[in-house]
């Protein structure tokens, strides 16, 4: 399983190609499940875990990786099944989302596919507002076309860690306070969970929120309003776009933003939980104005801030 992500460093090309990487596994008898792999630290078999009273009802304990204590979820219960087993046969994928790590009690790990966001598709609309996928995709195997489901990991962790849109003080800038009310902020995220925490965060200030699921959506709702004579830039205080998402990634939207003349002015904030050193060379590649990890509250306000204060200065 190690070989599996040996290469994992020579694989963030992909990201700003609108190509990823998925990490395919099993938490049923049948069905396919899969994660990004920019978001796997390592896979292991399952340690010992140690209990941890008190805590949610989907963890399962506490795992010592090379003298890291990291928590353990059972994937399975976290999505609405119910718990999967605790037995030698699981395997627990180690991640990074949102400067926590945390580990991932599956089943059988399978391997990795290599494909376009483009094979990606949001989640039916008949599966409801309360489901744990960011998007589903489809593989060949032979004459066979087998589903495979994403899951939205900020949603379980949200729902597991609760998150606080609280501002530390001294954040707000008392000065700016005035001219935010009314001001649009657009949020590009394919997770419901994700546009939540920037959208409750952002309320806060009287900031009127705007929501795009993928990148191609919000890329025709800007085309759509340069064609109707607006001027993008004019019409958004920023875009704040998260980088993983079907149909278009957050820096193939970027670069197809900054190459039409008509909306190349507008201000974009990357926010994502991919990893900072790799976004903010990623960032001076696609023309990112900003670049801030999930979810923090503090810096997202601040984000804000500065934008508006380079409009008002």
């Amino acid at each position: 399983m190690k070989k599996m992500l040996d290469s994992v460093d020579q694989r963030t090309k992909l990201v700003g190609e609108n190509r990823l990487e998925l990490l395919l596994f099993k938490i049923s008898a049948t069905q396919l499940f899969a994660i990004n792999v920019f978001k796997v630290k390592e896979v292991v078999k399952l340690p010992p875990l140690s209990a941890l009273p008190g805590s949610n009802p989907n963890i399962s304990g506490v795992a010592n990786i090379r003298g890291m204590s990291i928590p353990v979820i059972n994937l399975r219960g976290a999505i609405g099944f119910s718990p999967m087993p605790v037995s030698d046969d699981c395997n627990l994928i180690i991640t990074e989302y949102n400067r926590s790590v945390q580990g991932f009690l599956v089943g059988k790990v399978e391997h990795i596919v290599n494909m376009t966001w483009g094979d990606i598709m949001p989640p039916p609309k008949s599966a409801g507002a309360n489901n744990y996928l960011t998007a589903i995709t489809k593989l060949q195997d032979n004459d066979v076309q087998i589903l495979v489901s994403i899951i939205d990991v900020e949603k379980v962790l949200a729902e597991i860690i609760d998150y606080d849109i609280t501002l530390s003080e001294g954040v707000l800038d008392q000065q700016l306070v005035a001219h935010m009310p009314g001001r649009k902020v657009l949020i590009v995220d394919d997770s419901a969970t994700a546009r939540k925490q920037v959208r409750d965060t952002l309320n806060q200030l009287g900031i009127k929120i705007i929501e795009a699921s993928d990148g191609l959506q919000a890329l025709n709702m800007l085309k759509g309003w340069a064609a109707e004579g607006k001027s993008v830039a004019d019409e958004l205080l920023m875009m704040i776009t998260d980088a993983e998402m079907p149909e278009m990634d957050g820096y193939k939207l970027t670069a197809e933003v900054r190459a039409d003349e008509r909306m190349a002015s507008l201000y974009i904030t990357l926010n994502t939980s991919l990893s900072g050193s790799f976004n903010n060379a990623m960032v001076e590649k696609v023309g990112c104005d900003k670049f801030i990890s999930k979810f923090q509250p503090d810096l997202l306000v601040d984000a804000v801030q500065q934008r508006l204060k380079m409009l008002l200065d």
